[in-house]
């Protein structure tokens, strides 16, 4: 027997922007039903950053041990037990899995059904056996690891992000098709844990980011010991005994790559199938739904948010996201999403953080900017840590106008936020230069590089004019 709920806001999807959306709807007052059909968390709990991330710190751990030499320390090469390595990665989700439960969001006042939920109209959600009719509806449904029509995929066992992590042991040898940030920190993780790895990437890894700083984490990669193939491009898989082979095109005809294992890591597409949007009025493709600046989709009384809603795929704009559709939804404000001022980070040893443009982009868009940079082996910290590999690298106008920055080196998701809070606030560069940090820190770099935007004036001819005059009234 269905059963009907009138409500003020139904959410769809309870990854991070669903979670945030729900919570705090509730707490504000709003009737507030949230819909899941599979996993509480999604994607970023269950098999993105958190799980990934867990598995990148055992391997920071083991080399760790493998570069204690440096310090003096005698170490033996580190063991690895892989079934305690994955149990480290399911303990870390364990952890986190509370927060996001159906118990908590219940405890909050959210209505939680743990079905699918599909339009039957432009205001009526269907859920199981129940019908939701809403002032608002939000679509959370993120997106999903992308296969590609490669020839003989699909007759080969192979891994995405969402099943990696559910092995028991490290594999002797793995093959990453994909050079974007998934691929490339799931690459380095697996070889600091022991795997042989090869990467195959049609064109030149984690594009997205500054050329010039993806040139340092390349050269580490290298040095790791992983098999980078850029430029690769791949004829068919075949199965070989107990593992896979992949077969390459090159000049001189076929290479084979052989291994025990296949990570498929070729981007993400947006999780619009199921949810009978046609019967809402509303407009999408395989990039996602269709928004305007409010996150609004073609049927105003319903917003997208997150990965489903096309653009940068990252957790933390589906959750400020949530906050631009609580603003909407709730209060009726007209508030827009500014995704000029998002970072984002690839976490590889060493990390690359990125805000605003890159140098290519501003030089696309015609702008005037200056380049400031200040390399980590002139920072006192890294020399004593051993981590003098990297560069800040800021964009700015000649007004001293911040248009992007981009960090390669140890603890680069870290030193970033001090320029997103820079954009956001309409910061310029001179307050960055003038902020006291505390030594010895990383944190110099980002003074020191902006402090370069003086050097230019600061040191000129005329500079040293005029502090000889002066001299001369004692």
């Amino acid at each position: 027997m269905t059963k009907t709920l009138n409500v003020d806001i139904c959410v769809i999807g309870a990854g991070s922007g669903g979670l945030s959306v729900a919570a705090g709807a509730s707490q504000m007052g709003a009737e507030t039903v949230l819909i899941e059909k599979h996993k509480m968390g999604g994607d970023c709990l269950n098999y993105g950053c958190v799980p990934s991330k867990a598995l990148l710190a055992a391997g920071h751990a083991a080399e760790a041990v493998r570069g204690a030499g440096a310090f003096g320390i005698e170490t033996a090469s580190p063991g690895f037990r892989g079934a305690d390595v994955f149990g480290h990665v399911h303990k870390v989700i364990s952890a986190i899995e509370p927060l996001d439960s159906v118990e908590r969001f219940e405890g909050l006042g959210v209505n939680v059904l743990q079905t699918e939920g599909r339009f039957t109209g432009p205001k009526e959600v269907e859920a199981g056996d129940t019908r939701i009719r809403a002032r608002r509806f939000v679509v959370a449904t993120g997106s999903a690891a992308f296969v590609p029509p490669i020839p003989g995929l699909k007759d080969v066992p192979f891994m995405t992000n969402e099943t990696v992590f559910e092995q028991k042991d490290i594999p002797e040898s793995l093959i990453v098709i994909g050079g974007g940030p998934i691929g490339i920190e799931l690459a380095q993780a697996h070889r600091h844990l022991g795997a042989d790895v090869t990467v195959l990437e049609m064109f030149s890894i984690m594009p997205k980011d500054d050329a010039e700083l993806v040139d340092v984490v390349r050269s580490q990669i290298i040095a790791d010991g992983i098999d980078l193939r850029e430029g690769a491009k791949i004829l068919r898989i075949e199965k070989v005994g107990d593992g896979v082979r992949v077969v390459l095109e090159t000049e001189s005809g076929e290479e084979r790559v052989d291994a025990s294992h296949l990570l498929v890591a070729t981007g993400r597409r947006p999780n619009v199938n199921g949810l009978n949007l046609e019967a809402a009025g509303i407009a999408y493709s395989d990039k996602g739904i269709e928004v305007d600046a409010r996150l609004r989709t073609t049927n105003r009384k319903v917003f997208a948010i997150g990965d489903v809603a096309g653009g940068v795929q990252f957790t933390h704009v589906a959750g400020y996201h949530a906050g631009v559709v609580i603003k909407n939804a709730l209060f009726r404000l007209p508030a827009k999403a500014d995704l000029r001022s998002v970072p984002w980070v690839t976490y590889t040893t060493p990390e690359l953080a990125q805000v605003g443009l890159t140098e290519a982009e501003a030089s696309k868009q015609g702008i005037g900017f200056l380049l400031l940079r200040w390399p980590y082996h002139e920072n006192d910290r890294a020399q004593a840590e051993g981590k003098t590999d990297g560069m800040v690298k800021a964009i700015v106008t000649p007004k001293g106008h911040i248009l992007g920055c981009g960090i390669v080196g140890a603890q680069a998701g870290e030193l970033i936020q001090t320029w997103v809070l820079a954009m956001s606030q309409k910061i310029k560069v001179g307050a960055v230069a003038q902020m006291i940090a505390p030594y010895p820190t990383l944190g110099e770099v980002s003074k020191r590089a902006a402090g370069s935007f003086y050097t230019p004036s600061l040191f000129s001819e005329r500079t040293r004019k005029i502090v000889k005059f002066l001299a001369k009234f004692g």
